[in-house]
């Protein structure tokens, strides 16, 4: 058995993207759980569907079948069209809790998407340098895909 004096260090994240979108607000609403649900990719160009029950409390999480999976999250919060608040580990396998949230804003025919993820823990450095990165991909994906959908 192997032990350490040493504590690990705490650290914390608070990243923030904001987006505008051509595209009515219900529209980038529903993208936003089509895109983290079953569209996911991670903030990668690679498929990884996620399962999200869209009401409070609800699970958000990776299924691969046979009973296997990773829990990403709970819907703490969600209002459609305005508001959907994720908490949990997210991506992170390792002591950490994690806030995410969505919040949209109608403006005219555009709407603004505000992603603010927060987040502290035994964070890896990987993760805090990656993060950013990948939540402007995700948030760039969300919009690409409601423009498209614009009715």
């Amino acid at each position: 058995m192997t032990t350490t004096d040493v504590a690990p260090e705490i650290r914390t994240l608070d990243i923030t993207k904001e987006q505008r979108i051509e595209a009515p607000i219900e529209i980038v609403f529903e993208t936003i759980l089509d895109e983290i649900g079953p569209n996911n990719t991670g903030g990668q160009n690679n498929p990884m569907p996620m399962k999200l029950e869209a009401f409070p409390g609800g699970r958000w999480y990776r299924d691969t079948g046979s009973n296997n999976g990773h829990f990403w999250g709970h819907v703490q919060v969600i209002k459609p069209p305005t508001l959907l608040e994720i908490c949990g580990p997210m991506f992170m396998s390792y002591p950490a809790a994690n806030h995410v949230a969505y919040r949209l804003k109608a403006e005219g025919k555009t709407t603004v998407l505000t992603l603010r993820h927060r987040g502290f823990g035994l964070l890896e450095e990987a993760h805090v340098a990656g993060v950013q990165m990948g939540w402007g991909q995700i948030v760039e994906r969300i919009a690409k895909a409601a423009a498209a959908k614009r009715r």
